[in-house]
């Protein structure tokens, strides 16, 4: 197993939007070959940036490259760089040994 911490910045003012977005991405992974169980966090911060976390774990790396790589996750990339994010997210892999 593989989890990964993908983290993000939302623009003021799209908290509500990334969230709803997130919804459909959660059940999209659902499906997704290798995925085990995903949850999202907000930082609770009020001086702090919307700032979002994504625990996502996986059966192994390779299945969560895949998913990054499908046309799906490409497609929610790009709206929300345009749209909500207040830069690239970042991702972080955590093994298991």
């Amino acid at each position: 197993m593989v989890t990964i911490g993908m983290n993000y910045q939302v623009l003021a003012g799209k908290e509500e939007t990334f969230e709803a977005a997130c919804q459909r991405v959660l059940e999209a992974m659902k499906d997704a070959a290798g995925h085990d169980h995903s949850a999202v966090y907000r930082r609770v911060d009020p001086c702090a940036a919307a700032d979002y976390l994504i625990v996502s774990r996986w059966n192994d790396e390779a299945a969560f490259q895949s998913f990054l790589a499908s046309e799906a996750f490409q497609k929610v990339t790009r709206w929300g760089l345009a749209n909500i994010l207040a830069g690239r997210p970042s991702h972080t892999t955590y093994r298991e040994d």
